[in-house]
């Protein structure tokens, strides 16, 4: 294997946190499987330590920190770092999933909500609470994912999470789209604040639409999309 070859493996051995910008419909894994299988086919290696700080869901884009080497090891201490999110709330309906990846079940009226209506809502949220984890979601019960049990139609008893939402925005509002700015901690799901805060207007609500935008203090303006990565890396010039 040439020097600089060498040199190279050696630093991404030494750990490395790498900023991807998600696109749409790829699992966090996805990219993932997308940064071991380069770096295995580059050096012909068999096998190398890569994992990701924190899932987004396929259907949400933007920040992943993706840790190779050495760095898995700081994987645990990246997940509990508070995370901001951008999107979308639809109004007036709901869906099993909480978000578009299954149909709408139900429709509700919003002839009553207002603009003011929901900035006020918005500011009741702010705080540490409770929250249920969609049913859709990886959260483990008796041994199953709960999509598992959920998509089998099986009634499980979920247990809910301490939560804290730091900060909660609301940008612009267009009915039936609410658009967003939220910062929390660990463990918060978008998509069950969407359904909690539809409840809380007296209606129903999905998310419509999610983009991660920080990790603590790193910002997806900084990351890069997959392809981007690959194409780099390919040419050493990362």
């Amino acid at each position: 294997m040439p020097e600089n070859s060498i040199q190279k493996l050696e630093q991404l051995k030494k750990g490395q946190v790498i900023l991807i910008d998600k696109d749409l419909h790829w699992t966090s894994f996805d990219v993932v499987n997308k940064i071991r299988y380069a770096i295995l086919k580059k050096f012909r290696l068999k096998k190398f330590k890569v994992g990701h700080a924190g899932t987004l869901d396929p259907l949400a884009t933007g920040l992943l920190l993706v840790c190779v080497g050495k760095s898995t090891k700081t994987i645990s201490t990246y997940q509990g770092l508070d995370k901001e999110y951008t999107g979308t709330f639809h109004l007036g309906a709901t869906t099993p999933s909480y978000d578009l990846e299954t149909a709408v079940d139900a429709h509700f009226p919003v002839e009553h909500i207002t603009e003011k209506m929901i900035k006020e809502t918005a500011r009741k949220f702010i705080g540490r609470q409770q929250q249920l984890p969609p049913l859709f979601s990886a959260v483990k019960k008796d041994g199953k994912k709960l999509y598992e049990h959920a998509r089998k139609g099986e009634k499980v008893d979920v247990k809910p999470r301490d939560i804290t939402i730091k900060e909660f925005e609301i940008l612009s509002v267009n009915l039936p789209e609410v658009a967003f700015r939220v910062k929390v901690s660990k463990g918060t799901y978008i998509r069950s604040l969407a359904y909690d805060f539809g409840k809380a207007l007296q209606t129903g609500a999905y998310l419509s639409s999610l983009r991660r935008t920080k990790i603590g203090d790193f910002d997806v303006k900084d990351a890069i999309t997959i392809d981007e990565w690959i194409d780099r890396f390919k040419n050493e010039k990362i």
